[in-house]
């Protein structure tokens, strides 16, 4: 004879078989979410020089590595390159010139050979109005001017001690900087009637300040490196970081900020890997 079940019986067996189903569901739910990219950051040591277009491409990369954050440390490359040889943490390090590459490069802590990716030249900056009537490179020695411009440790300060030696120009600043961007910043501010900054930053500055070629800034074009370094803790993002610099769309940002073409550099980049410098 057949038992029959009550029906309150069988309404718990049901409740019961449901919520074993919604486990099952849940456990599937949380197995496929595992698939997603895990969090990771990259971390680039970068010339204060590069802040706006690096910025930009962080955007880009982080876009197409998801999970992928990007943190920059921009400081002078002369900073820098202390830092990553008393073992800061870094996965890539851009430098403004080849000299503080070279110091990366020679400790044994840099993957594979620094490339050339950008170049620069310097412009005088001065505060919109132009109040100190500035137009020339020799306009910069003009007794009462207070100039600043950066410390010969500095790329763009041994920029300005060589055009000081092609033109036998001597300056006398007011003040020397650790990074570029400080000495933009005191011409923004007022603080100094004119500067010496990259053209990339004048360029950046927009209206705030008044950017003046002149020709014998062709006397120290400086060459910017890039590498990934040796103890990245991630190395494949490392690479993939300094492949998007060095691409089509890379060049394309650092060209429209004022850059020049890494071609225009290569020939100064073997005479300096050449002489260790």
């Amino acid at each position: 004879m057949r038992t029959k079940i009550p029906k309150t019986l069988a309404a718990a067996v049901a409740v019961l078989a449901l919520a074993v189903t919604g486990c099952s569901s849940s456990g599937s739910s949380s197995s496929s979410g595992s698939s997603t990219a895990p969090a990771r950051t990259l971390t680039v040591f970068a010339a204060a020089s590069m802040t706006g277009t690096f910025n930009e491409l962080k955007t880009t990369f982080e876009s197409q590595n998801p999970g992928v954050t990007v943190t920059y440390n921009f400081a002078g490359s002369q900073a820098l390159a202390q830092q990553i040889t008393n073992g800061a943490p870094s996965d890539v390090f851009a430098s403004a010139n080849s000299a503080n590459m070279t110091t990366v490069t020679d400790a044994g802590l840099a993957t594979g050979d620094p490339q050339v990716y950008a170049t620069n030249v310097l412009e005088i900056v001065v505060p919109k109005g132009n109040p100190a009537n500035v137009h020339s490179f020799q306009d910069l020695a003009k007794s009462g001017l207070k100039l600043v411009i950066c410390a010969p440790s500095v790329p763009c300060g041994a920029a300005t001690q060589t055009i000081e030696k092609a033109t036998n120009i001597t300056l006398s600043p007011v003040s020397q900087e650790q990074a570029v961007t400080d000495v933009l910043t005191k011409v923004r501010t007022g603080e100094a009637d004119a500067g010496l900054v990259y053209k990339t930053d004048a360029m950046s500055a927009g209206d705030a300040v008044e950017g003046i070629s002149f020709p014998e800034a062709s006397e120290a074009i400086n060459t910017n490196y890039i590498v990934p370094l040796k103890n990245a803790s991630q190395p494949e993002l490392a690479q993939k970081f300094v492949d998007l610099v060095m691409s089509d769309s890379g060049q394309s940002v650092l060209q429209k900020a004022g850059f020049g073409s890494p071609s225009v550099g290569s020939s100064s980049a073997s005479a300096s890997a050449s002489a260790g410098h």
